[in-house]
């Protein structure tokens, strides 16, 4: 179980920094696609990705607080259900291009990351 929790940290990690520095640099571009959002807010958003992201794996690794891992994850989660949420409001088609479809299992993993880490903490 351990190895299959590290798997999940290290790969949503990956998709949080990537995904965060994406909504930190190219904000316009997203502000285009979804307008329900001002460009501070989905700063905001990606620089909470990013923290969240380096949290999931940086902590647990280095000093073994597994406690601030599954905070971090828990924190991820509850903003990507909302995120999808949000896009399930534009859009509930189930295509590649929409953000709701990678979202939402991103928050999930998230969360049962966080409930795990949690658990064994």
């Amino acid at each position: 179980m351990n190895i299959l929790l590290w798997v999940l940290q290290i790969a949503l990690a990956f998709l949080f920094i990537s995904g965060g520095a994406y909504k930190v640099f190219k904000v316009d571009t997203l502000a285009g696609h979804f307008r329900g959002l001002p460009l501070n807010v989905w700063r905001v958003l990606g620089v909470i990705e990013v923290v969240g992201g380096i949290l999931l794996v940086v902590p647990a690794k280095l000093s073994g607080v597994p406690l601030l891992t599954a905070l971090a994850a828990a924190v991820l989660a509850v903003e990507s259900v909302t995120l999808a949420a949000a896009y399930a409001r534009k859009s509930v088609k189930l295509v590649a291009a929409n953000p709701f479809v990678w979202c939402a299992p991103m928050g999930l993993l998230a969360a049962l990351v966080a409930y795990a880490r949690y658990a064994q903490a």
